[in-house]
Formats: C-alpha cells, sequence, structure tokens
C-alpha cells in the first residue's frame, strides 16, 4: 500500500495562557519521524516550508546541546532561532529550549524568559505516529504574539513536507 502525506491536518490548541499545543498524525513510523525532525540534511528540506532557502542548520542532538536554524526568507529577510537540548529519548521525546532571534538587538544577552521550552512527544500505533509539540512560553503576551506571527501557516506547511520525507526514508 503507497502511503500519501495528508495536507494541513495539524491542530493548534492553547491550552492554558502560556501555552501552545500542536498534535498531528503522520503516516511513517515514529523512528522515520524522528530521523527527519532531528537529521540537519533532512531538517533543511522541511522546516522551510517552501517559504526560503536554508542557510544553516545545526544540530548537536545531546543533551546540552545547541541547534541554530536560519532562513532567507523569499520576502527578502532572515529568519533565525536558536536554543539547547535538555532531554532527548530517541525515537520518543525531545526537550528543547527555543528563541526567535529577530525579537531581540544584535548583542542581546538572553535569559531564561527569552525561551519557549518545546516538549516533542512520539507514539506510534500500527505503524502511523501520533507527534504532540507542546510549547510553553515565559507568558501569554508571548504566546499570544508567537500565535499572530503567523507561524501556524508554515508549520502546517512543514509539517506536511515532513511527512513527505518520513515517507520516503521507509
Amino acid at each position: 500500500m503507497t502511503k500519501v502525506a495528508s495536507s494541513g491536518t495539524a491542530v493548534l490548541t492553547l491550552p492554558a495562557d502560556t501555552q501552545i499545543l500542536v498534535t498531528r498524525e503522520f503516516d511513517a513510523p515514529k523512528d522515520l519521524v524522528f530521523k527527519a525532525y532531528t537529521t540537519p540534511e533532512l531538517i533543511s528540506r522541511w522546516w522551510t516550508s517552501k517559504r526560503g532557502t536554508m542557510k544553516v542548520c545545526e544540530v548537536d542532538l545531546r543533551v546540552g546541546g545547541k541547534w541554530r536554524y536560519v532562513m532567507d526568507a523569499d520576502s527578502g529577510f532572515e529568519v533565525a532561532f536558536h536554543g539547547a537540548y535538555r532531554e532527548i529519548v530517541p525515537d520518543e521525546r525531545i526537550v528543547n529550549t527555543e528563541t526567535f532571534e529577530g525579537a531581540f538587538s544584535e548583542g542581546h544577552q538572553y535569559s531564561p524568559e527569552d525561551y519557549t521550552l518545546n516538549t516533542l512527544t512520539l507514539s506510534e500505533v500500527d505503524g502511523r505516529t501520533h507527534l504532540n509539540l507542546l510549547t510553553e512560553c515565559a507568558t501569554k503576551e508571548v504566546r499570544d504574539l508567537i500565535i499572530e506571527s503567523g507561524m501556524e501557516g508554515g508549520m502546517q506547511d512543514g509539517f506536511d513536507l515532513l511527512e513527505e520525507i518520513a515517507i520516503s526514508l521507509n
């Protein structure tokens, strides 16, 4: 049976004033979704959501390791995020910090309040992966800024590409 990526099926909810929860199913086993989610060459193919070109994709996938993604957006500006890994359970769970570099001036000294805490959980039933991505923000205002940024459209397109890549790895 040929697997076909679904489209735009991620569900975004706001379980608390400082939280964003994204859930989505992928028609691929969780080890392949995890691989596509954590391998720089594969991240570079889905993270930009076809809205630009990946310029930097650094992944030091270990507790305490850092990550950084930078894209040249088609609309003419640079988009950069970075963070650090706090917990990694291969094929099941990643806990990491994340911040949008464009929110701060050059030379900004980052503090814990500048980061969100993201918890990715993967589970599998009958070869299909269920993804939960919980983003915890320092304040409701930060959560609302993220929602208002248009992140949902990019996330939907990126997760569609992530699923296509995971399926192709089978």
